[in-house]
């Protein structure tokens, strides 16, 4: 007896939720600073960008010992915008950003009326992320997350822990994501934001409301991203 053959991955586009529009108050606890911010509806990918889904639009993924369903990391918020750009085009879609010279990316820029590819929002993330709830986070953590104390000490396949109310996995947890927005560019000029926790993070950094950032050309190895979609 020949064994059945496995059921094919979701594309892209068959991975997109559609989050409601709403309201989310951000609050950064550096400067105790709220506020509050409208979301309009919009597409958000239901698990992070994988290495083999990478591979295939760029042709190349980071090195790693790290499964092809992990999600990819050691990408640049760099990177991710022209993966959004590569995927559009690849797909028929009007990319979303026009990028430059500047070597700290502060020439990006954004269409949010294009239908392609995008990174989401430090708001629209949050907004997905919490999913209704407005606790610490959406659920018990060991459900929901891949952090230090369970992940063994590194990153695990994608979706292989409980999602939030609208679908969505492992925006607490298993990596952080880049958004779009910049951090404070009065104090921090053109550090980007990324959200969400990572395998190696203790309870206190898998939150929903947690923030850091980097610079846009770094990359680091539990720090990877999940794709956008307006409507």
């Amino acid at each position: 007896m020949t064994n059945p053959e496995p059921a094919p991955r979701p594309t892209v586009a068959e991975s997109m939720v559609q989050i409601p529009a709403g309201r989310i108050v951000l609050r950064d606890e550096g400067t105790r600073t709220d506020w509050r911010v409208g979301v309009a509806a919009f597409r958000l990918a239901s698990r992070p960008v994988s290495r083999e889904s990478y591979r295939a639009v760029r042709g190349e993924v980071p090195e790693s010992s790290a499964g092809p369903r992990t999600p990819v990391t050691e990408v640049s918020w760099l990177d991710a915008v022209r993966f959004c750009d590569l995927l559009s085009r690849a797909e028929g879609l009007d990319p979303c950003y026009s990028t430059g010279e500047d070597p700290d990316a502060r020439d990006v820029t954004c269409d949010w009326e294009a239908d392609g590819y995008r990174l989401p929002s430090e708001a629209e993330w949050e907004y997905a992320c919490r999913a209704g709830s407005s606790g610490v986070r959406y659920a018990e953590l060991d459900e929901i997350a891949w952090y230090r104390a369970n992940s063994g000490g590194e990153v695990h396949d994608a979706a292989t822990r409980a999602p939030n109310a609208w679908g969505l996995h492992d925006m607490i947890g298993n990596v952080w994501e880049w958004c779009w927005d910049l951090y404070d560019p009065g104090v921090y000029g053109p550090y980007r934001v990324f959200r969400g926790g990572g395998w190696q993070d203790h309870p206190r950094s898998c939150r929903a409301s947690c923030r850091r950032k980097s610079h846009p050309t770094l990359r680091v190895d539990d720090l990877g991203f999940r794709l956008a979609r307006s409507l």
